[in-house]
């Protein structure tokens, strides 16, 4: 008489779909915290650029001088990183009044951001 024996364990087709399940969730997991970094480094620069615009419009307030229209190039440094910039000038329909928009940029030029105010004739 013969005793069937059997084998108990996974064969090799079920090994490789439970390790393509575990490679797949790896891989959505490194991507996920890819992306984590790079906001954590975005949000850093946005903060950065709003310091570095709100420094420049607080600047032309505190000058009392009604700015000119034009467009002029600014640098500001935080956080150890330069931020080039630009303080575009425009006028309003009141004539005692100026539109300043402190527009930031980072180092390969994208704009971070755009921070606007209005100043008046002193």
């Amino acid at each position: 008489m013969k005793t069937l024996r059997h084998h108990r364990g996974f064969t090799l087709i079920e090994v490789m779909v439970a390790l393509t399940i575990v490679a797949i969730a790896l891989g959505a997991g490194l991507r996920a915290a890819g992306v984590l970094s790079d906001n954590a480094q975005r949000l850093s620069d946005v903060v950065a650029a709003q310091w570095c615009a709100e420094n420049a419009l607080t600047g032309l307030r505190i000058s009392r001088t009604f700015p000119g229209v034009g467009d002029a190039d600014i640098s500001c440094e935080q956080l150890g990183r330069s931020y080039p910039g630009q303080l575009q000038t425009r006028p309003t329909p009141n004539p005692n009044f100026r539109r300043v928009d402190a527009v930031i940029f980072d180092a390969e030029g994208r704009q971070l951001l755009t921070l606007s105010t209005v100043l008046p004739r002193p």
